[in-house]
């Protein structure tokens, strides 16, 4: 759209220094508060707006984009995930969607190998009690958790974050097993030290800790189910840092209760910050509020890659991170 300054409409506040650039350089309207628009809110903003930038807390559906303006060509969408947008009905209707992919690789692979160790070596329950007037002090056999060298990890899901995970695994001394819908090319799968398993059943029955890589799609929603989590060891491990809705929330809980699994750690929930009580009241999970991509670094490299995207946009260009039904 050269020749135009685009309308933009951000509904939750950026980084300072993102927002500042965005008011250098488009038509912008920042968010004053940092709540989540509600469903009236984003339609009226998608009436008003030539580009929405949007997150993952905008929930984008077949509904919603029926109540946007022809005025609306772009969704600039601040995460790498899109599953929160309706992208097939969006360019039936002509409007563009982006994300922001591979910014967040580096961050959240550091998560997965934290959550690794503080559930393997019990953070949480030794933070608990070295901050009550309870401890009485170190003993041979107070707070015993496990050694990650040597351990099997199961990746599900092999992209970006999952080969990122696997490298650092291997620095840990962990052997690194994977299942994929599509197996690596030899010289990575070498280079990563990285074993393909075709069956994810037989993977997850076999690892000591399973990392959920994946992205939520229809095909991957429960696809750690009741059934599967029962293959895994009693001894094993789940740490989830991809999307909530791959795990069955309830069966993993009802699991974790009964110690038919070790332990968990959980960045992500099924139903997104509506986290099940029974899961908060337990020992052995790690629940963290969506942290995996939250550092200074990567959340003003989100924002630029939505600016890069919107100005490419705004000069006649297409989005270099442009997003199509046929890459969900």
């Amino acid at each position: 759209m050269p020749g135009k300054q685009l309308s933009v409409v951000v509904t939750r506040r950026l980084p300072e220094v993102v927002e500042t650039r965005m008011k250098e350089l488009f038509d912008v309207e920042l968010r004053e508060d940092d709540r989540p628009m509600t469903a009236d809110e984003l339609a009226a903003a998608m009436g008003r707006a030539d580009v929405l930038v949007s997150t993952i807390t905008d929930q984008i559906d077949v509904k919603l984009l029926g109540r946007a303006g022809e005025r609306l060509k772009l969704i600039a969408n601040y995460g790498a995930g899109v599953d929160n947008i309706d992208v097939a009905t969006a360019r039936q209707r002509g409007i563009h969607v982006s994300n922001t992919p591979g910014v967040v690789t580096e961050d959240t692979a550091d998560m997965v190998m934290a959550l690794i160790l503080a559930v393997t070596r019990r953070m949480a329950e030794g933070l608990r009690v070295a901050q009550s007037r309870e401890w009485s002090g170190w003993s041979p056999t107070a707070m015993m958790g496990g050694r990650i060298k040597g351990r099997r990890l199961g990746i599900l899901g092999m992209g970006r974050i999952g080969q990122a995970v696997a490298k650092r695994a291997a620095a840990f001394g962990m052997q690194v097993h994977y299942h994929n819908r599509k197996r690596l090319r030899p010289e990575i799968e070498d280079a990563l030290e990285a074993t393909y398993w075709d069956s994810l059943d037989q993977m997850v029955a076999r690892v000591d800790i399973l990392s959920i890589n994946c992205p939520h799609t229809p095909s991957t929603f429960h696809l750690m189910n009741a059934r599967r989590l029962k293959l895994m060891k009693p001894e094993a491990v789940i740490v989830n840092t991809s999307r909530g809705e791959v795990i069955d929330e309830n069966a993993l809980t009802r699991m974790l209760r009964a110690g038919e699994i070790a332990g968990a750690g959980l960045d992500v929930f099924e139903r997104g910050d509506m986290i099940n009580p029974r899961l908060q009241e337990l020992p052995n999970a790690i629940l963290l509020p969506h942290m995996g991509s939250a550092t200074l670094e990567g959340r003003i490299e989100m924002g630029e890659k939505v600016i890069v995207n919107i100005k490419t946009f705004e000069d006649g260009h297409r989005p270099p991170d442009l997003v199509v039904p046929s890459m969900l």
